[in-house]
């Protein structure tokens, strides 16, 4: 029993039974909720962040219940963008105007539906500016504890919306704004340049490394001595300096990389951190000579090692001690499935000595014979930072790539290393042991240099190319002590991917405050212990041979230990204890990062937005980029762009202005009269990253007042028509509203150009060629179709042709010829049969401009009689082909008028006059309009430029016809090319296709030659010469029709070959074959025929191939490829032999192989050329870096894959040894091969995957000798 409401006791069962029903009523509650939910109308909102507050916007979309409160929608475009509430307006983006209509109340309670919202349908908001200020945007919450997810989150960054990345974890945005405010850790990042994660976690490392930091710091940069660019001490410098200092969450590491001689390419190649660290303190040691800290990257990182080698039967030791920086450990021994469980095994592996016995006997300079003999390592000094590889990169000669070892291995915190210092293997009384104390020069196998011999690139060029000595050893004492071996764990780089690419990051602890933090590019966060046990790696499963595959790919690659040692163990300097230098140097970068503040800051209240002006003189629209500061009035910026466009010798300042502009419509907006004083950060709506809209700087003469242009009109330009004169104006423009009838627009229209409204016709062109007559005057121009910017034609007269339909009047025929005429600018052949004196242009119907002859047939008569339109259209195609194309030289000028067109041309030569005359044309009789002009108007210079206009709805053939005087030869005896961008020519050969596809201004270069008929291909032929130097040779060009043999070409080609070549070939003696790009393919046969056997297309090529002897390729079953043998002993090869295969065998081959070389058949050997013919490569690489002796038994599998004409086999005889070469011979032929491989193009080997070496150059500038590569 248990108390009930009112003190009394009620039955268990009661309660039970009451507490269930409860839960079932909440969920019937929840249920008809959801129900409910689902039946409701939604509404998409898509809204478009257009504030500036960001480098790059967001566009997202919610999808709402209409129920839902406007205050809610606004909260929730908050959380998704990153805004705090209430700092940013939403408007409407649906309608035309969006900034004059006012934003949404971001308090109010009112439901979608409501306010307006549509549900079903897509409604489009634009995130503003709030009175004029940008939104403020959602930083981190800065007070969540130390293990919030966030801040422990140590593995790399997840992009942006990529699958899998956890809501714990919100990807950070690239942009600029996300590093200006310095971390809640107090830590600086780095950015991540492209690929520089490697060189960000080393230098965090040293930076977090009091020792080298401290001493960085007491050097001194000598401006007088070395450039500050190329320094790499004095840019460290700075960046440490940075880091320390700087208020900023991440800062830049160009100036670091542009002292080590690197460009922007650099950035995109990712190196190897260990590789990276060697080469950076090589730089250093060279830079440092002769200084202070020359000895410094010795004193801390340097260590020694004994390499010995002891007899077992006399115990004499032979031995050599080398200094190291780091210690390799091999994550998993060679040939073994189980991998080391821990560092510490994995250094006792590391000094474990081996026998050598049997073949690999030591010779004992004692004992006078081989003998067994143990050889091994012995560590004699460990450095005061010990820094240890774990080596997770290795190769798997069983796929033959390079593979990633995952497998778990445990590092501790603290790390004893006395157990692995001197240790000996046995205490033999017939053991010499020597110690390092003076006897290293005393018959030992010494290194002088800093050397690493168990790395796994022995031989590389490390990146500096310079000797580098080493200082004295400086072995301490101290190091001796068992007790003092104490490690203590302060940087794990941890590297996370695969063998063929990934991310570095640093997991460094902060002798500071002992604790520890991820260094991940940009991003600094607090992380745990529990965090550095994660990048120990490996699995919970067994440890496998292939384990390690389906363990985690994050895990730590490099370690750094710090000897605990209280007398040496130092602090960062405090910022009193500075030098002088590095105070100066603070305060230096403190005023570098403040005026850059303040220049941010005003990037930041700048609006910039696009400008435009037609330049009052040039009459050319000029385009530039307006920055003008918010808080300057219109007046302020009107100078600006007057001053910017470069018109105070053009007009004055008071007949300019700066209006409301779309440029994509053409259409002006608005204009701001009386707004002078108003900042412009108000007019334009506040400062954004983009504009919906630009500004027009307009301009008027002294007499002229300016129109106004006010919100809601649309713009119209009108073209009067002429059909007396068959002319259309220059347009003018007027400005009306999308309510106005008809009838009120022809009397507005009326007034501007002072024609009779009562006869008016108005047609709109609503797209191209698209012609709309307006003839019911009560409609509406919106219902019409007008939009911001219209174009529109008017015509007003009291002719016939005002009562005819309007698709057959002679104002329809009139405006369907002026849509459809194109100006084409023509070259023509320098040396053109044809007269200049012939050469005529078209004029276009309309304005001042001319008309366009498709005809280009001259009438007979003087040059001012012009046949009506009428008569033109009476007369017979034939008849006009029989018109006399000679031009008139006693005419009369007539009504010339000067072309206006001409002028904004260069290096085009065109008519000074032009005639004002035209004939109505339509699409049935395109062949019969004509056109002339006055040949006395060119200038007498002989110029090979024509300007014309055409209709486009003519062939191509009918316009090469046209083109006939001017080029004084039929047209089936010239080519045409269309040029496009770049100055790149393609033949356009399509006779029957007409020339829609051209637009104004397009060129066209006519070219003398048999111009393509039906059913022929242009081709290139190439001579193949496969022992020259330079093998494919460029002959001449070809035609090859379709149905032709190959036999039938080569006899076409034999007196070309003859004339244009000077090449004597029987038709027995040459071959083609396929070309593609410089490789010889399939050879064709005599009875192929063109695109039944052979595939042919436009601008095709093809090789000819002069043959020796009689053709072997007999049947399309042959294969023909190329051999070349190689000579080790005389390091070169011979000429390229054809071998003509009867089948894919080997055995063939290799029996062809021996039959021309000579070479036993069991002594052949034969590799596959690789790359590009003739497959150069250095006769240095070229005995071990080709795949030879493939174990296959036919040519078209892998990796031979030979399956047509052409392919490259080298060869050699196996019995054949390797010439041996001094260091001298070697550098001379590497000189040679060089050069050789050069002038072929061919410098590189090709490699499946050949990575760039890592260099940092002392000068400053890569080394251009190539014999240094």
């Amino acid at each position: 029993m248990v108390p009930g409401e009112e003190n009394q006791l009620v039955p268990k069962e009661d309660v039970f039974w009451r507490c269930r029903q409860n839960i079932f009523d909440e969920m019937k509650k929840k249920f008809l909720q959801i129900e409910n939910a689902a039946e409701e109308p939604r509404v998409l909102c898509i809204i478009q962040d257009t504030t500036n507050s960001k480098t790059v916007n967001e566009r997202i979309t919610l999808n709402l219940p209409a129920s839902t409160p406007v205050r809610k929608l606004f909260e929730d475009v908050a959380n998704k963008v990153g805004y705090i509430n209430g700092t940013f307006d939403l408007v409407w983006g649906n309608g035309i105007n969006t900034a004059d209509m006012p934003p949404l109340d971001h308090t109010s309670d009112k439901s979608l539906l409501d306010a307006n919202f549509e549900p079903g349908k897509k409604n489009f908001l634009h995130l503003t500016d709030k009175d004029g200020e940008q939104p403020q945007i959602l930083l981190e919450d800065s007070s969540a504890g130390e293990d919030s997810v966030h801040d422990r989150f140590i593995g790399p960054l997840p992009r942006e919306g990529s699958v899998g990345s956890t809501s714990d974890y919100v990807s950070q945005s690239y942009s600029y704004s996300s590093i200006l405010n310095k971390s809640e850790t107090g830590y600086v990042g780095l950015v991540n340049q492209a690929m520089t994660c490697y060189l960000n976690s080393l230098l965090q490392t040293l930076f977090m490394t009091p020792e080298f930091r401290n001493a960085l710091y007491k050097w001194e940069f000598e401006e007088s001595e070395e450039d500050p660019v190329t320094s790499i001490p004095y840019q460290l410098q700075r960046l440490f300096v940075l880091l320390q200092t700087s208020k900023k969450r991440a800062i830049e590491t160009t100036d670091v990389t542009r002292s080590f001689g690197w460009d922007s390419s650099e950035a995109w190649q990712q190196h190897d951190v260990q590789e990276l660290c060697r080469v950076m303190f090589d730089a250093l040691e060279q830079k440092w000579k002769q200084t202070e800290q020359a000895d410094l990257i010795n004193e801390l990182y340097q260590g020694k090692l004994k390499d010995y080698v002891r007899c077992l039967e006399c115990g004499y030791e032979g031995w050599r001690i080398d200094t190291y920086l780091d210690i390799p450990l091999v994550i998993r021994p060679y040939g073994s499935s189980q991998a080391f469980a821990s560092v510490e095994e994995a250094l006792h592996a590391f000094i474990q000595p081996e026998i050598l016995d049997g073949p690999n006997q030591y010779f004992c300079e004692r004992c006078k014979k081989k003998c067994d003999a143990r050889k091994g390592l012995r560590f004699l000094h460990f450095p005061y930072l010990l820094t240890l590889q774990l080596k997770r990169f290795d190769f798997d000669y069983t796929t033959m790539h390079r593979i990633k070892l995952n497998d778990r291995m445990t590092f501790p915190e603290e790390l004893d290393m006395s157990t692995f210092i001197d240790v000996e293997d046995e205490k033999s009384p017939q053991t010499e042991s020597c110690t390092d104390s003076g006897a290293e020069n005393e018959g030992s196998c010494h290194s002088d240099q800093m050397s690493n011999d168990f790395s796994n690139d022995d031989g590389v060029d490390e990146g500096i190319c310079l000797e580098t000595n080493s200082g004295t050893e400086k072995i301490s004492k101290s190091g001796l002590e068992k007790n003092s071996l104490i490690y203590e764990l302060f940087s794990v780089m941890v590297h996370s991917g695969s063998a063929a690419g990934g991310h570095y990051y640093a997991c460094i602890k902060s002798f500071s405050d002992e604790q520890w933090y991820s260094f991940n590019d940009q991003h600094v966060s607090r992380i745990t212990q529990d965090d550095i046990k994660k990048t120990h790696g490996g699995s919970s499963g067994s440890r496998g041979y292939y384990s390690s595959a389906f363990a985690s790919s994050t895990n730590a690659y490099m370690l750094i230990y710090r000897l605990k040692d209280p007398a040496r163990n130092a602090k960062f300097l405090e910022v009193d204890e500075y030098p002088e230098h590095i105070k100066n140097l603070v305060q230096k970068e403190r005023e570098l990062e403040e005026q850059e503040k303040r220049q941010r800051e005003i990037e930041r209240n700048t609006c910039k937005i696009k400008l435009f002006c037609l330049h009052p003189a040039k009459q050319v629209m000029m385009e530039n980029k307006l920055e003008v500061h918010k808080d300057k009035t219109l007046k302020e910026a009107v100078e600006m762009a007057y001053k910017m466009m470069d018109l105070e010798e053009v007009i004055p300042l008071d007949c300019c202005r700066l209006v409301k502009y779309d440029e994509f419509h053409d259409y002006l907006e608005r204009s701001y009269e009386g707004e002078e004083d108003t900042p412009m950060g108000l007019l334009l709506g506040g400062v954004k990253s983009t504009y919906m809209f630009d500004l027009l700087l307009e301009t008027r003469k002294p007499d002229q007042v300016f129109q106004s242009y006010k919100p809601g009109e649309v713009m119209v330009k009108v073209h009067v028509v002429d059909l007396k004169a068959e002319s259309v104006a220059a347009p003018i423009t007027v400005r009306a509203y999308l309510n106005q009838t008809v009838t009120e627009f022809k009397q507005l229209i009326s007034k501007a150009i002072h024609l009779p409204a009562e006869t008016m016709r108005i047609v709109l062109e609503r797209c191209y060629n698209d012609l709309r007559l307006l003839s019911v005057p009560s409609k509406t121009l919106k219902a019409e179709g007008f939009f911001r910017s219209n174009k529109v034609f008017v015509e007003s007269s009291e002719t016939l042709d005002y009562q005819m339909a309007f698709a057959d009047s002679h104002l329809w025929k009139l405006l369907d010829r002026h849509a459809n005429t194109i100006r084409l600018f023509v070259l023509l052949p320098e040396q053109s049969p044809g007269s200049y004196s012939k050469r005529t242009a078209y004029q276009k119907a309309g304005g001042d401009s001319g008309n366009v002859d498709d005809d280009c047939e001259r009438v007979k008569g003087p040059v001012g009689s012009l046949k009506s339109v009428e008569a033109i259209l009476e007369e017979s195609t034939e008849k006009l082909k029989s018109l006399s194309l000679q031009q008139q030289q006693d005419g009369d000028n007539g009504d010339s008028s000067k072309s206006t067109e001409t002028s904004d041309f260069e290096n085009i030569e065109s008519p000074l006059n032009e005639r004002d005359s035209s004939a109505s044309v339509d699409n049935r009789e395109l062949e019969q309009h004509i056109q002339t002009s006055d040949p006395e108007n060119f200038q007498s210079e002989e110029r090979s430029d024509l300007m014309v206009h055409v209709d486009k709805r003519i062939t191509l053939a009918a316009f090469k016809q046209h083109l006939e005087p001017f080029v004084g030869v039929l047209s089936s005896h010239f080519k045409v090319f269309r040029v496009y961008a770049s100055n790149q020519e393609f033949e356009s050969v399509r006779l029957n296709e007409t020339l829609s596809s051209f637009s104004d201004d397009n060129k066209i270069t006519i070219r003398l030659g048999r111009a393509l008929k039906k059913g022929e291909y242009r081709v290139k032929v190439y001579q193949l010469l496969v022992n020259e130097q330079e093998p494919c040779k460029f002959l001449l060009d070809a035609v090859f029709a379709k149905g032709m043999t190959v036999r039938q070409s080569k006899e076409e080609l034999i007196p070309q070959l003859r004339e244009q070549c000077g090449l004597e070939l029987s038709i027995d003696r040459f071959r083609l074959r396929k070309k593609t790009w410089k490789n010889p393919g399939t050879v064709f046969l005599d009875y192929h025929i063109y695109e039944e056997d052979i595939n042919i297309s436009s601008n095709w090529e093809v090789f000819l191939e002069v043959l020796d002897g009689v053709e072997k390729m007999k049947s399309m079953s042959q294969l023909a490829v190329l051999s070349r043998r190689w000579k080790p002993s005389e390091m070169k090869l011979d000429p390229f032999q054809e071998v003509v295969l009867e089948s894919s065998s080997v055995d063939e081959l290799r029996e062809k192989l021996s039959e021309i070389s000579g070479i036993p058949l069991e002594d052949i050997e034969f590799a596959k050329g690789r790359g590009t013919f003739p497959c150069d490569i250095s006769v240095l690489d070229i005995h071990q870096d080709l795949d030879w002796n493939p174990k296959v038994s036919t040519l078209n599998v892998w990796p031979l894959y030979i399956c047509d004409d052409g392919a490259v086999i080298f060869y050699r005889d196996k019995t054949e040894e390797l010439m041996e070469l001094t260091d001298e011979q070697r550098n001379e032929l590497m000189k040679k091969e060089s050069s050789r491989l050069q002038k072929t193009g061919h410098r590189i080997t090709y490699s499946p995957r050949k990575e760039k070496a890592l260099k940092i150059y002392l000068d400053g500038a890569p080394n251009k000798d190539l014999t240094q590569d």
